[in-house]
């Protein structure tokens, strides 16, 4: 993994920032990214202290522009790209009945969860082909699988399946590249949106990530994964 480049995004905190730390801890080269700057600088400071090889790039997923300077920043500093991660959601409607989820919520959660995370694949991809590798995972959840699906939540269950079927659908589209698309239902995690009661780790709930994200050339494209094992649909 030596000389490899990522970018997280929603790195500044909770999984990201420690999707960001392992994958720094393995020797690649990291791009944290934060929509808040202050959050992203402070969370990148505090890898360099650690000795990592960590960088910070502010970006709002949700902004066309922003993406695209990223994409322009990322062509002038070595024009390759190596491991995508979108972490970076929202969850807008926790406990809110579905008769009661207004549009507007929905419309802003699948922006952040769904089409930002395409849009920064969509930028990236070319860079990726350009070097034949490249290894893109989204952040999903265990609440979006449709075999174990409940109730609530309906935008951010919905933004969630959305992002597994972007997943599916670029992982078909880029095979031939050498590019491996795959989503992670990181579990129940102790983080700002899990909460302190929930059952799993930081460390663990970023473990399948990074695994996904270093994967050998023959390794799984178009999963869907919980503990380095698949998980249903």
């Amino acid at each position: 993994m030596t000389n490899r480049i990522s970018v997280v995004t929603g790195g500044n905190r909770g999984i990201g920032l420690e999707i960001c730390r392992q994958l720094a801890a393995l020797g690649i080269k990291v791009i944290l990214t934060a929509r808040s700057s202050p959050a992203g600088e402070a969370a990148a400071a505090g890898l360099l202290a650690q000795g990592f090889d960590i960088s910070f790039h502010q970006l709002d997923v949700t902004e066309r522009d922003s993406i695209a300077q990223l994409t322009q920043e990322l062509g002038r500093e070595g024009g390759r790209i190596d491991i995508l991660v979108n972490n970076a959601g929202i969850y807008l409607d926790r406990d809110i009945s579905p008769l009661e989820v207004e549009l507007a919520m929905l419309r802003s959660t699948m922006e952040t969860n769904v089409y930002g995370p395409l849009r920064l694949s969509q930028s990236l991809i070319p860079i990726m082909r350009r070097n034949r590798y490249g290894r893109i995972v989204n952040i999903s959840s265990q609440m979006a699988s449709l075999t174990e699906m409940s109730s609530r939540a309906l935008a951010y269950r919905t933004s969630k399946t959305a992002l597994n079927v972007v997943t599916r659908i670029l992982a078909n589209e880029v095979r031939s590249d050498n590019i491996l698309v795959n989503s992670v239902d990181p579990g129940w995690v102790r983080s700002d949106m899990g909460g302190q009661a929930a059952s799993r780790s930081l460390a663990e709930g970023a473990d399948t990530a990074t695994w996904l994200a270093t994967l050998p050339d023959d390794g799984p494209t178009g999963g869907y994964f919980r503990d380095r094992r698949p998980r249903p649909w």
